[in-house]
């Protein structure tokens, strides 16, 4: 991640707060398979953003 930049920040204090909605679903509310997905989808924002392709 290159600091200072403000796009990568954000989308890393996102991929925090997805790390914990996912936690929350999956051990309070026992949702699997939605947690699994909201998990991979936000945090790909910053795998794609360190992909060399960009």
């Amino acid at each position: 991640m290159i600091e200072g930049n403000v796009i990568s920040v954000k989308s890393k204090t996102f991929a925090v707060r997805i790390v914990k909605l996912y936690k929350h679903l999956n051990d309070i509310k026992h949702e699997y398979v939605m947690s699994k997905q909201v998990l991979r989808s936000g945090t790909s924002i910053g795998a794609n953003l360190l992909s060399p392709n960009s």
